[in-house]
């Protein structure tokens, strides 16, 4: 080393010469050449720098360095430290922040409270959300640039770097990999106080003996380590840690892994924990280049436990796992909540301030936070406050009786009927038949009955405009009638209105989530709708009974508070015995019902009971008949079936649960009342005054209708007479001449053409003939429309192939070349011998051209049309998304779709398969009962590893016992041996009347893929059955090429999970961004048959959209273009003027 490097070497090295220059240094940094971004420098001015206090060029260059670099120290906090400054509630933009800033005032209206606001006020607060999330991803695209972007942001000062150079990690990306850690070296690990690296395999190397003091030298021994790095055996993680750890100097250590540690997570975390006792120890763990999912979630796991950040890296996808990350995305998301609901909520404006209903921004803030759609309050374990219903509460149904349209006399044919006349038939003796009296459209107009007869009304208009007026205010009755119902108790419980009333409760161990809801759900009930009943008793059921008391009681306030402190002891346990508390409240506390009137029973569940709905619905319907009472159901949906949680006893998806208990309900003449976390979703009280709003409208509609197109029709009539009052009279003749000759020359007109219709008859008077014009020729127009395209309301079961079969943009007719250009679109030219050239036609530049794939064609399309287009190939785009988002959904997205309905599934528990056995074996759960069960297929299980295991020895029906048997065999799966293929599928293919095989493995099988391939074409000779593939977690080329073959060669589908939470990713942002951008976002690579050929088609249909989108905005310049142009042909003075000028 020369002189003039060494001393540059001790002058970099030297902190005393720092402080000089004005450099102070922070705990996490050390003033390094080429220091990035976000650091924690600062300069310290104590006086005005004149630039000549440095003379040595080495030291001014320093200066000038460290004088530019502008970054705050918050940069380099981490993202829960950048938030604590940062976050939606530090900055005050949550929803609560904005209330606060409103006045509530009521609505002399409707005697509704509302919340008035500035409209600067609302617009600031929007602006400041805005800029909010531009700040959080501006944070995540630095967190993704450099070095931060493989190993995440490294924090600490003294920081101890394990490397894994386990062979399964270095081996295939030996040079990529150091690559990278020199790029760590150089962009932050140069800045830190101290380092010390150490590498392990089977065995572990360190570069130092202990943690060493940063410098030039130090950093050149580093670089010099990474690049000598070599593979070595396993990956000994706990050997690494037993090292490190002994080191006290060190205040942040950073795990890099490639491979899964040879020792659990519990026992590396168990370790970490115990030797960091009394010690603030960052732990920072990265993953790189992990071909399967194990060492992440291990990592992460790891992390987690221990309390420190993880950042997981793959160079093939652009989804990063990094807990900096997620907490930004977390909370960009609910400041885009919060402005979509702001923007949903404040929709009246009133001069300068918005308006908008408390009720209304209460749903919206519950949308952000579904968790506590019945928060506990803050006084929730305290003694009830009883209110005192002010009137009666009555069923929806009741209530219509004195409130609905017919009640109030305000049924369309109730208005109509002083006015309406049947049609009138007499014999006419000059023709010596019977004839129909002729309506006059202007004075009567034909209306449809109720009865299916048609019958001649008048009305004047004024009349019809005072019935509009009177259906909007029934209309808004209906509209406070359904706020009224959606709130406190009743948005629950719906209206309790019976006497004597006895609450069965739902406690069992799958509520142990939602007890607070269900005990909040039970103190609204008694503080607001108990108080005025005449008895009720309160009976909670798990796989136990618990009643509050023996019998019914008073309603009175002692008994209602000892109610409440009965609910509050109440715990989850066991299943869901219905049918015992059921027979509890009919035989003990309803025991005399047939003597009592106004008796219910409401039922709070959260899924079906243990009992078979057959069953159930039986004994109610038995037990409700005959007397007054009825079953009122309840349902608090919680989404369904959690695999991760606890498996209940029996299992419904929500929607058939709904199904089975609306049954249940109407069964025993009660209501059905289905609510959730986010709102209600269906309540018979509310569907029933729905239907008579609905019926509002189409009477005003349905008046409006005609009373215009009776209006429109009367001014195209050839005849203006108009009887004097509103009896139908026969009109008197009309002339009409040549009436003869016009009849004659229709003959010689074309058939295509339409023909006009007249209606002759005698009148009173002489034998004058009349006539009037009964069909009107129609205009038709010889253009090419773009069509309507039909598409599905619900996914259905089939393959990818044969759904686009029906609703590819071929099927569908809205290929766009065909639609716009037809063999008369092509521009041509033809040669002119007198000119000796070739001259394009004479109309040609009236159409816009365009070049198409090297062919000038016209386009003949209006932009209106091209509208229509795009309008159609939205709705295309959005149903094909949709249909990827539900590929993507539950079991299918590791399985696919079950299409037989005879069916065996083949799983593989080979060795291979041991880290991922638990996760197939939760999907698998899901499958029988999402898919098997609900299709009522018929079914076996078979899994191979050496040997091979069978659940039964033929194919049986899905009922609920034969689903419980098999989640039961399923859950005892154990990985060992070899993978057995070729035997698996010879005794698959001996069950009878099977139709289809699904085979998952992980990787090639243990015999000849060729041999595997012939015997199965020997076996399809005999019996046609088609087998699907599934390769899970398998990235052997070849092997996944065999399962493709093998599913190709037997008519069966092949599918790969792969890329599915970036495809979710990428459907959700087309569906709320909107498909402007042809190239962001999309789709992943799908390998398997299905998600690929969907993915196709979604890609072609946005080529599509982007095309039409272009040609009308070329169209719409082009008519610009033309205006212009025919502009100073009408006005040649004006061009003379403009020639002249120029």
């Amino acid at each position: 080393m020369d002189a003039q490097t060494r001393k540059m070497a001790q002058l970099l090295d030297n902190d005393q010469f720092l402080e000089k220059v004005g450099v102070s240094m922070g705990s996490d940094a050390v003033l390094m050449k080429g220091r990035p971004s976000w650091h924690d420098i600062t300069i310290t001015d104590l006086e005005p720098d004149n630039g000549l206090l440095v003379t040595h060029i080495n030291q001014t260059q320093d200066l000038l360095r460290a004088q530019n670099r502008k970054m705050r120290s918050s940069e380099v906090q981490t993202t829960e430290e950048w938030l604590r400054n940062h976050s939606l509630e530090s900055m005050q933009l949550t929803l609560e922040d904005l209330l606060k800033k409103g006045n509530i005032v009521l609505n002399a209206r409707n005697a509704t409270e509302q919340i008035e606001f500035a409209a600067k006020t609302v617009v600031n607060f929007e602006s400041k959300l805005s800029e909010a999330i531009e700040l959080y991803h501006q944070r995540i695209q630095w967190l993704l640039e450099d070095s931060r972007k493989v190993f995440g942001l490294i924090k600490g000062n003294k920081v101890g770097l394990l490397v894994d150079v386990s062979d399964i990690s270095c081996e295939p990306r030996l040079f990529e990999f150091q690559k990278d850690l020199l790029c760590l070296i150089d962009e932050q690990l140069c800045y830190k106080k101290q380092l010390y690296f150490l590498s392990f395999g089977t065995e572990i190397s360190s570069l130092w003996e202990n943690p060493t003091n940063v410098n030039v030298r130090i950093l050149d021994e580093a670089r010099q380590w990474v690049q000598e790095l070599q593979p070595s055996g396993g990956c000994n993680l706990l050997k690494a840690l037993k090292k490190v750890l002994t080191m006290r100097e060190l205040n942040s250590l950073v795990l890099i892994v490639g491979s899964c540690p040879d020792q659990s997570s519990e026992i590396l975390s168990d370790y970490i924990q115990q030797c960091t006792v009394g010690r603030k120890l960052l732990i920072h763990t990265i993953t790189y280049e992990c071909s399967n999912h194990v060492p992440p979630a291990v990592l992460k796991n790891l992390a987690e436990v221990v309390g420190g950040r993880y950042h997981c890296y793959s160079s093939k996808s652009e989804n990063y796992d990094s807990s900096d990350v997620y907490l930004l995305l977390c909370e960009s998301q609910k400041a885009k909540n919060i402005l979509s609901s702001i923007k949903e909520t404040f929709q009246g404006r009133i001069g300068d301030s918005v308006i908008g209903r408390v009720q209304d921004i209460s749903k919206e803030f519950t949308k952000l936070m579904p968790a506590s759609f019945l928060p506990k309050p803050p006084k929730h374990e305290e003694p009830l406050v009883i209110q005192m219903p002010s009137f009666l509460a009555k069923t929806s149904a009741a209530w219509l009786k004195t409130n609905g349209l017919k009640a109030k006399k305000l049924s369309l044919y109730q208005v109509l009927a002083p006015n309406a006349f049947s049609p009138v038939e007499e014999f006419v003796p000059i023709l010596q038949k019977t004839v129909s009296s002729t309506l006059h459209e202007k004075a009567m107009m034909q209306f449809e009955w109720h009865d299916g007869t048609v019958k001649n009304v008048h009305v004047d208009p004024p009349i019809l405009y005072d019935y509009q007026k009177q259906l909007d205010r029934m209309v808004r009755t209906y509209e406070r009638r359904i706020d009224w119902l959606s709130i406190a108790s009743r948005r629950i419980w719906g209206t309790v209105c019976e006497r004597r009333v006895v609450i069965l409760v739902d406690i069992s161990v799958t509520n142990s989530l939602y007890i607070i809801h269900i005990q909040h759900s039970l103190r609204l009930l008694l503080e607001e709708q108990m108080s005025n009943k005449d008895f009720f008793n309160i009976i909670a059921f798990g796989s136990d009974i618990k009643s509050w008391k023996p019998e019914m009681v008073p309603s009175n306030p002692e008994n209602l508070q000892s109610a409440w402190r009965w609910v509050l002891s109440l715990q989850c346990k066991g299943s869901r015995n219905f049918m015992s508390a059921l027979r509890r409240a009919v035989e003990v506390d309803l025991k005399d019902k047939d003597k009592h009137v106004s008796q219910g029973l409401y039922l709070l569940t959260t899924g079906v009971p243990d009992q078979e709905m057959h069953a159930v619905s039986t004994y109610v319907a038995d037990v409700c008949g005959g007397c007054d009472l009825q079953l009122h159901v309840c349902l608090f949906s919680v989404n369904g079936f959690d695999p991760n949680g606890i498996i209940p006893s029996r299992y419904a998806s929500p929607n058939e649960t709904a199904s089975t208990f609306r049954e249940i309900a109407h069964a025993a003449n009660g209501r059905f009342h289905w609510f959730g976390e986010t709102g209600i979703y269906e309540s018979d009280d509310i569907s029933i005054i729905v239907s008579e709003m609905e019926k509002a409208v189409n009477y005003s509609q349905k008046n409006i209708k005609d009373n215009h197109e009776g209006e429109k029709n009367a001014a195209l009539k050839a005849l203006t007479w108009r009887p004097t009052s509103a009896k139908a009279e026969i009109p008197p003749p009309q002339p009409i001449k040549e009436w003869t000759q016009t009849s004659v020359k229709k003959k010689h007109k074309s058939r295509k053409q339409s023909q006009i219709s007249l209606s002759v008859f005698y009148i009173d008077k002489g034998k004058n003939v009349g006539a009037v014009y009964r069909k009107y020729p129609k205009k038709k127009s010889m253009r090419r429309s773009v069509p309507v395209a039909t598409l599905p309301k619900e996914e259905e079961i089939c393959s990818s192939k044969e759904w686009l079969n029906k609703y590819s943009i071929k099927k569908l007719k809205l290929d766009l070349p065909r639609i716009m250009f037809g063999p008369n679109c092509v521009h041509q030219k033809k040669m002119v011998e007198s000119l000796h050239k070739k001259v394009s036609a004479k109309y040609c530049t009236i159409f816009p051209s365009v070049e198409i794939n090297g062919i000038v064609k016209h386009l003949q399309f209006q932009p209106k049309e091209l509208e229509d287009y795009v309008e159609q190939m939205e709705r295309v785009l959005r149903c094909y998304i949709r249909r990827i988002q539900w590929l993507l959904s539950g079991s299918r997205r590791l399985f696919g779709t079950i299409l037989e309905t005879k069916v065996c599934i083949l799983i593989d528990t080979s060795g291979s398969m041991d880290p991922y056995l638990q996760q197939v074996t939760k999907e698998l759960t899901s499958l029988i009962w999402e898919q098997l069960r609900k299709n009522n297929a018929r079914f076996n299980l078979l899994k191979f590893a050496d040997d091979i295991d069978t659940w039964q020895e033929f194919l049986v029906e899905a009922t609920d016992e034969t689903c419980h048997d098999a989640v039961q065999w399923v859950s005892k799966f154990q990985a060992h041996g070899n993978t057995c293929v070729l035997k698996a599928l010879q005794k698959a293919f001996c069950f009878q009347d099977l139709e289809a095989l699904y085979v998952l493995t992980d990787g090639k099988p243990d015999t000849s893929c060729s041999l595997i391939l012939k015997e199965v074409e020997k076996i399809r000779k005999k019996q046609t059955i088609k087998i699907h593939t599934i390769s899970f977690n398998c990235s052997d080329r070849r092997a996944n090429e065999f399962l493709k073959k093998l599913a190709s060669q037997t008519g069966g589908r092949y599918h790969r999970c792969i890329g599915d939470m970036d495809g979710q990713l990428a459907a959700h942002r087309m569906l709320t961004e909107g498909f402007d951008d042809d190239d962001d976002p999309v789709f992943p690579f799908f390998e398997g048959d299905d998600l690929k050929k969907l993915a196709q088609e979604v890609a072609k249909a946005r080529s599509f959209l982007m095309q039409a989108k272009s040609f009308r905005l070329l169209l719409e310049k082009w008519n610009l273009d033309q205006k212009d142009n025919s502009f100073f042909k009408k006005n040649p003075q004006v061009t003379s003027q403009y020639k002249t000028s120029h």
